[in-house]
């Protein structure tokens, strides 16, 4: 027991005697500096610190006592962690614990003591240092890009000024340091603009900018910050030039297109002017639609002068001085020729070209009365003293150089001689006529009318009346057996001179030079021969007010339009119209010009407006194709060519014109639809193929009846029939179908062609060239019913009518597929084709038979004498002889002419319907023809 309290006593004063030289052995702290100063680069953890961090220990080199174990940092809050790197020489190493985000936080301050290892390995007994403040600075890093703070900048300038400053950019930064976050400079992307931009983001014009040259810019700009780094995306600037504010019409187009057909076209919808607030008292415009180089001064209609005076209902009986160079109008082949546009013949006469007319063609009845017309395009004449330019002439052609009436331009006056033949009362008698005008020497298109009715002349221009300002006589021309020469450019003189020569050679243009004897021109024709199809217009005349005044001149080329108030002449402004009235108008630009007077209270004129030019443009219209077909090939017996009526030539021709157009709803790859197109003709004739008409034993004949009611008249020659004048080519059709042929001597002659071919304004579209054969049956040989059996015309084509699309709610389809909903509609649409035609061929057998017997009992010399009259019938075809007999025997009851009209018509409204099924017309055709062919003609009991 004894020794257990001794050994626990003994173990008691030894601890007490360890623990004091424990304490003894630790007795000092860790030092450190009282503060520190560091920088941590963003996104890095290692800081540098200044001092260094390191702690030192007077224990040192004590074990444990002397050595640094740990560095520790008071607050939560700082991300930052202090290591020991060697513990005997108390160096340490401040780390952040995760990114450091300058942006988020630039400075950190938290406090650290160091510790040291204590007295053992247990580190009992340690000892801290003093609190050292740490005062931490991020450096930034230049991550982010300048931004900038709008995305789209505006402004408006006004031209003609230069400015200081147009407008501010402002970019920033996100980057913490004023080095990466402050914006250094600024720079403008787009090149080649007329902009400067500054350091600073301010925006400058360095040329002075104009409105009409531009009216706005778009340009793009970036940023740099500090360090260099630019903008991810630049910025757009809008910049808005303002014209400085000038008096004159604003929000007008300077092209505007004209569709062919569309009728009135407004030219200025959205066109008003500006007087930058001046007070007015009233406004003048005047809009001039220049069309001198279209056609004949404007867009006329393009017929012959036959057809044009036929349509105006001038008198007939007109001789056309001019006519297109052909085999019997050839005098006018040697002339130049300016075809001008659209067909419409133009002579060119340059001071060295005249025609000589050919006699058959002069007018030999010139009485009191008559007329000469022209168009006429004439400028001044060269030299200062001008010799005189002749338009026509008719002088002596031998012997003498009487000239007994003449149209010729002198000094810009139009000056028309016309002496009279002696009579024995005679003395001075009217004989030149003078007029001065402008519009002879204006280098423009001009209608000439001069009425004869001497003593009296009166002159028309573009259907204005001008009487001579002088008038002067002359002795009568004494008769003569000379013979006279009309000469056209030029004056023939034959007489009083070595050789028979042209002089007073006219310079200039002319079309349409005719005389009409016995007659004078009523304004109301002359008015229809010049107008204009084209010119100014002004839709919803009740729209306008009262408050404007307006008038066109005659032409409608030329609107004047007066108002006391801005609102009124800019609601009349937008009225105005382009119209032309033609079908096929003729294509290109036609100028607008605008001029404006504004008068001021108290002042004549206070406000300048700039003249406006503009233009309209006429598209081309869809070019129609006309084509002729029917029946190419007919037989006919000779008797009934020696018949009085002979025999009808194109029965069953038809005439229709096409136009394809594209049209967006037939597929998506808008592929062309053929449409039928109704128009007027102007001519058709029908020329003799081959050896022309021996008169004396044949010939063309169209009745007088068959034009009644028309606007057409015809011509008739060896070499055929022309029938020409403005009408509908259902009228036309009517006519050629009255064409017939005779031959009252056929003789050995077993056929005989002919040519048809029709045009539409003058030449300017032609059909094709339909060809028509007559074969000849003599009695030696057999006749035939071949006639039904024609080939038809290899221009019969199915016409495509226009195809209407409707919008179904595919509700209501779904049902039924697509392409069988098809093919039912074009079944049934086939069926009622089919039946359709099917009436009209047995209507259209039942007239021919109806019109062949009412021509036969019209002329005994047609009648066919049945008395011996043999059929032969087919025994091996099951048809009763003695029905086909009593069919050819019986008459139908004649038809009424309103019931003719009605056909022809239904005929017209069918013929698409016949193209169409043209594979079932040929089956019935043949049907027709074997039905035709069981019946035989007996020849040698035909009477001829």
């Amino acid at each position: 027991m004894k020794m257990c309290v001794i050994t626990a006593m003994l173990f008691l004063v030894l601890s007490g005697q360890c623990g004091i030289l424990a304490g003894k052995v630790n007795k000092h702290k860790p030092w450190i500096e009282t503060s520190y100063h560091g920088v941590i680069i963003e996104n890095m953890d290692t800081v540098m610190l200044d001092p260094p961090l390191v702690a030192l220990d007077k224990d040192a080199p004590v074990p444990y006592a002397g050595e640094i174990c740990a560095f520790k940092i008071h607050g939560l809050e700082a991300p930052f962690e202090a290591e020991v790197l060697n513990r005997t020489s108390g160096e340490g190493v401040l780390r952040a614990r995760g990114p450091i985000d300058c942006e988020q936080q630039k400075e950190y301050t938290f406090i650290i003591q160091a510790y040291d290892c204590g007295a053992s390995p247990s580190g009992a007994n340690w000892k801290k240092s003093h609190k050292a403040v740490v005062h931490i600075q991020v450096d930034d890093v230049n991550e982010f890009s300048p931004v900038f703070r709008e995305p789209l900048y505006r402004a408006t300038v006004t031209e003609g000024k230069i400015y200081d400053s147009i407008l501010q950019v402002e970019a920033w930064d996100q980057d913490c340091s004023p080095q990466y976050s402050q914006i250094c400079n600024y720079e403008i992307v787009t090149q080649d603009t007329p902009f400067a931009i500054d350091r600073n983001g301010n925006i400058r014009n360095t040329e002075r900018l104009s409105y009409d040259k531009q009216q706005n810019y778009k340009i793009m700009v970036t940023a740099y910050d500090c360090g260099q780094k630019r903008a991810t995306e630049s910025v757009s600037v809008h910049i808005d030039v303002k014209p400085v504010c000038k008096p004159g019409w604003q929000g007008w187009n300077k092209r505007v297109d004209y569709e062919p057909g569309t009728g009135s076209k407004q030219l200025f919808s959205k066109m008003h002017l500006e007087t930058c607030d001046g007070p007015l008292s009233s406004v003048r415009a005047m809009v001039e639609l220049q069309t001198s180089h279209i056609g004949k001064g404007c867009d006329r209609e393009t017929y012959s002068e036959k057809s044009l005076q036929k349509l105006c209902g001038a008198a007939s009986g007109s001789t056309d001085l001019l006519p297109a160079p052909s085999a019997s109008t050839n005098w006018t082949a040697s002339l130049l020729t300016d075809n001008g546009r659209d067909s419409d013949l133009i002579f060119r006469f340059d001071g060295r070209q005249a025609a000589n007319i050919p006699e058959w063609v002069v007018p030999q009845n010139l009485t009191d009365q008559f007329t000469i017309a022209t168009w006429m395009k004439h400028g001044p004449s060269p030299g200062l003293r001008a010799e005189k330019e002749t338009l026509l002439c008719n002088s002596d052609k031998t012997e003498m150089n009487r000239h007994h009436y003449s149209l010729y331009v002198h000094n810009c006056r139009l000056v028309f001689l016309l002496r009279r033949d002696f009579i024995q009362l005679d003395s001075f008698r009217p004989a030149e006529f003078h007029w001065r005008l402008e519009q002879i020497c204006d280098k423009e298109w001009h209608y000439y009318v001069i009425n004869v009715e001497f003593p009296s002349v009166t002159l028309f221009v573009d259907g204005v009346t001008y009487e001579p300002y002088l008038v002067t006589d002359d002795w009568p021309i004494h008769p003569s057996e000379i013979d006279v020469q009309l000469t056209v450019g030029a004056c023939w003189q034959g007489g009083e001179v070595t050789t028979p020569r042209f002089t007073q050679y006219f310079r200039g243009s002319l079309s349409g030079l005719t005389i009409r004897p016995g007659k004078i021109a009523t304004q109301k024709v002359i008015s229809c021969l010049q107008a204009c199809k084209e010119g100014l217009d002004i839709s919803s005349l009740e729209s306008l007010g009262k408050g404007i005044k307006f008038h066109f001149n005659p032409a409608q080329s030329v609107l004047v339009m007066e108002a006391d108030d801005l609102e009124s002449i800019n609601t009349a402004m937008t009225k105005v119209s382009y119209i032309n009235s033609r079908q096929f108008p003729t294509p290109g630009l036609r100028k607008l010009h605008i001029t404006t007077t504004v008068q001021c209270f108290g002042e004549d004129t206070c406000i300048s407006i700039p003249d406006i030019r503009a233009m309209v443009m006429v598209l081309p219209p869809s070019e129609p194709r006309i084509t002729i077909a029917g029946v190419e090939r007919l037989v006919w017996p000779a008797a009934q060519l020696r018949a009085p009526v002979g025999v009808a030539l194109f029965k069953d021709i038809h005439i229709i014109s096409t136009v394809t157009k594209t049209d967006a709803t037939l597929s998506i790859a808008r592929r062309p639809g053929v449409l039928e197109l109704m128009h007027n003709l102007d001519y058709c004739d029908v020329l003799v193929i081959g050896e022309e008409l021996d008169p004396e034993r044949e010939s063309l004949e169209i009745h007088h009846s068959s034009l009644l009611g028309k606007h057409l008249d015809a011509t008739n020659s060896t070499s055929g029939i022309s029938i020409y004048g403005v009408d509908s080519m259902a009228h036309y059709e009517q006519a050629i179908r009255q064409v017939r042929y005779r031959n009252w001597k056929p003789g050995g002659l077993s056929e005989r062609r002919f040519r048809l071919s029709c045009s539409e304004l003058n030449g300017r579209y032609t059909s094709n060239e339909f060809n028509f054969e007559i074969g000849i049956v003599h009695s030696s040989e057999a006749v035939e019913h071949v006639n039904h059996m024609a080939v038809q015309s290899q221009f019969m084509r199915p016409v495509h009518h226009p195809l209407v699309v409707h919008t179904v709610n595919s509700d209501h389809i779904s049902g039924t597929p697509p392409a069988a909903t098809v093919v039912i509609v074009m079944c049934i649409a086939t069926l009622v084709v089919i039946v359709v035609l099917g009436i009209y061929r047995i209507h259209t057998t039942h007239q021919d038979g109806s019109k062949e017997d009412e021509e036969g009992r019209k002329d005994p010399e047609m009648d066919w004498d049945d008395s011996n009259l043999n059929i032969t019938v087919n025994p091996m075809e099951s048809i009763d002889g003695a029905q086909i007999a009593k069919e050819v025997r019986e008459e139908e009851p004649e038809e009424e002419e309103d019931e003719d009209e009605e056909e022809d018509e239904l005929a017209g409204e069918l013929s698409s319907a016949e193209y169409e099924d043209s594979d079932e017309e040929e089956e019935a055709s043949i049907q027709k023809g074997r039905v035709k062919g069981k019946l035989e003609w007996d020849p040698s009991t035909l009477p001829y």
